[in-house]
């Protein structure tokens, strides 16, 4: 693979784990009942906050470890 293609491959992979896993930590806000947008900081604004942020930490983290199991495969011939 040139490297033009695994740095978008990169890229691509790291962008759209971040965003599945932010809207995935959004929606589990909206079913606990916080509300990201209320106006302040209050405790359900903040832990909606923290919701979005952990949930794109996690799909930033899947992605990588997909592109890392998809490139080892790759390197091992299968």
């Amino acid at each position: 693979m040139s490297a033009a293609r695994r740095l978008l491959l990169e890229g691509v992979s790291d962008a759209v784990g971040f965003v599945v896993g932010a809207l995935t930590g959004y929606g589990a806000a909206l079913l606990l009942g916080l509300d990201l947008f209320a106006e302040g900081y209050g405790p359900g604004s903040i832990a909606a906050i923290a919701l979005v942020g952990l949930g794109g930490g996690l799909g930033l983290n899947l992605a990588r470890r997909w592109r890392n199991a998809r490139t080892a495969r790759g390197a091992s011939g299968a």
